[in-house]
């Protein structure tokens, strides 16, 4: 019987670990492997099999059916999909988290020429991204009455070169619920911080996301937690962040100049700057668990972008000039013109030579546009 034992461990690869004691004889054999089958699974060897049972053994002579490789059976009907692949559009590309409902990173580039054209944001429209499917997908109701804005990643202001490429940012798929005030300030001065940017860089590269960092409780404990809203529960973000690099030109013997910066998600007076919240490049790759321009070598092609650029936000009266200015070139009344022109005198802020220039157009383009009406009027 030891005999028949050991012809059936030969044949299933296990004579190497017993050749020792066979020289001592069958019943030797037999209390080897015995002993072995006592030992706890803990204290045996790494990577080392259980011994087998006797009921695993094949009837004399038929060989032992082999187990089939583990991926060929663990991806027999496929793998979990986590919809976290690269998605691209015109000017902009993104990874999305299905879970929460939001980008988990969106990448732009930015030039002169892209910055600037006719593209409106007046025809676009927020709405759900075709690509991503309904059951992942944020809707517009999620947000409304949330108290939360749609807040942009890759921003339409970047892309007035191509209305297409305008419209694509407006995807659910590229916002995050964020503080209102937070939007339409601090955010939106670092977007025009990037845009400036392009006077100065032949080629800027930008990526945006959403953060939800740990907090300590007043026991000491570390946690995760976080709003959710709508009926799709779209996760609100603790803080945002921005990754810059920027090139002068494709032939320009200069560095790079790279910069990180975390933002919370609320509302940011205008006595802070950009520097405030720089953060390493590596301390928000550890925060984030991603990798940023992971083809460029961090420790020797990049300086700092604010030593070697201005990192300035627009003060309170030159984002009030600016806005202003949007204002007046989207006015299409001259009532509405006089109104937006007297808030600002209200404000105590003197319009500056270009908002003078912007005006004056205007006030003429709505002059003649008055002048015509009334005479269609009385001619109908």
């Amino acid at each position: 019987m030891a005999e028949a034992l050991l012809s059936r461990l030969s044949r299933r690869r296990f004579w190497g670990g017993f050749v020792c004691g066979a020289a001592l004889g069958g019943a030797a054999t037999a209390a080897a492997l015995a002993a072995a089958q006592r030992v706890p699974a803990d204290r045996r060897r790494p990577c080392e099999s259980p011994p087998p049972s006797r009921h695993d053994s094949s009837p004399a002579g038929e060989p032992l059916r082999e187990e089939p490789a583990p991926e060929s059976v663990l991806g027999m009907y496929g793998f979990p999909v986590d919809g976290t692949q690269t998605r691209l559009y015109t000017n902009h590309a993104l990874s999305y988290d299905q879970a929460k409902r939001v980008p988990r990173w969106v990448i732009e580039h930015i030039s002169k020429h892209k910055t600037v054209g006719d593209a409106d944001r007046r025809h676009c429209k927020f709405r759900p991204d075709p690509t991503i499917p309904p059951l992942f997908s944020a809707v517009n109701e999620d947000y409304i009455g949330s108290g939360w804005s749609r807040g942009h990643m890759a921003p339409a202001g970047d892309n007035k070169y191509s209305p297409k490429a305008m419209a694509e940012t407006f995807y659910l798929s590229n916002i995050v619920p964020q503080n209102y005030e937070n939007n339409a300030g601090f955010w939106n001065r670092m977007e025009m911080y990037c845009r400036e940017l392009t006077e100065r860089f032949e080629d800027v590269w930008i990526v945006s996301g959403p953060l939800t960092l740990l907090q300590v409780d007043e026991d000491g404990k570390k946690r995760v937690t976080y709003q959710v809203i709508g009926k799709d529960d779209v996760a609100v973000p603790s803080h945002l962040y921005k990754v810059i690099l920027a090139r002068r030109s494709a032939t320009s013997p200069d560095l790079l100049a790279l910069g990180a910066f975390v933002v919370p998600n609320n509302p940011i007076g205008f006595d802070h700057q950009l520097p405030e919240f720089q953060v390493g490049i590596e301390e928000l790759e550890k925060m984030s668990g991603l990798v940023f321009f992971p083809q460029v070598n961090k420790d020797e092609n990049v300086r700092n972008i604010c030593e070697i650029d201005t990192c300035r936000l627009m003060s309170l009266e030159e984002f009030t000039l600016y806005i202003t200015t949007r204002k007046v070139q989207s006015a299409r009344t001259l009532e509405r013109l006089g109104k937006i022109m007297s808030e600002l005198q209200e404000k105590g802020i003197k319009p500056d030579e270009y908002l003078l220039k912007v005006y004056k157009k205007k006030e003429e383009e709505l002059a003649i546009q008055k002048t015509v009406e009334a005479r269609e009027g009385r001619a109908g």
